[in-house]
């Protein structure tokens, strides 16, 4: 009896470590990712500089996954930072119906530009309005984008083609790290 104590113990400790590692592997990806993103969005265009620099906080979101027809959506998983230092992780989830066809695979990336905004994204109180847009980064053109409410937000096509390009309607989750 004791010795199938001992195992169950193993095998649940055993279990939780995995659980934990795999989350935190998948964070780390993430993690990765976004700082891929952040040198490919600066190569891209380094006006965003100035956005990374000077804002309270962003949240990149490395591999935005947008499709539909008629029906569509999008999500994905970034890391958010406060003033440049990763504070922790966030999901983007969007479901929309109108004219759109296709599919594609974007960065996207939102600025905060006062502590009050990044803190409504932090408290779950942040969405976008339907009619909210973002600005498109390709290479080599000028950004001539300000804030909106206390938000910018960029994206930068990787791959795909899709004839939509509104942010509106996304909703966001945020989870901060553990101290």
């Amino acid at each position: 009896m004791t010795s199938l104590k001992r195992i169950l113990l193993v095998f649940t400790i055993g279990l939780f470590t995995c659980a934990v590692t795999a989350q935190n592997d998948k964070d780390q990806k993430i993690i990765d990712d976004a700082k891929t993103a952040k040198a490919t969005l600066l190569d891209a265009n380094p006006d965003l500089k100035e956005f990374f620099n000077n804002s309270a906080g962003y949240v990149i979101f490395p591999n935005v996954g947008k499709g539909g027809f008629i029906v569509g959506g999008a999500s994905g998983n970034g890391v958010v930072y406060e003033k440049g230092k990763m504070i922790g992780m966030a999901g983007l989830k969007k479901l929309n119906v109108g004219l759109q066809a296709g599919g594609q695979a974007i960065i996207e990336v939102i600025f905060f530009e006062t502590q009050n905004e990044l803190d409504q994204f932090k408290k779950g109180k942040f969405k976008f309005d339907a009619g909210a847009s973002a600005t498109a980064i390709h290479s080599g053109e000028s950004v001539d984008a300000k804030y909106s409410e206390g938000v910018a937000v960029f994206t930068h096509t990787k791959g795909g083609l899709m004839a939509e390009a509104s942010v509106g309607g996304q909703k966001f989750k945020y989870k901060a790290f553990k101290e």
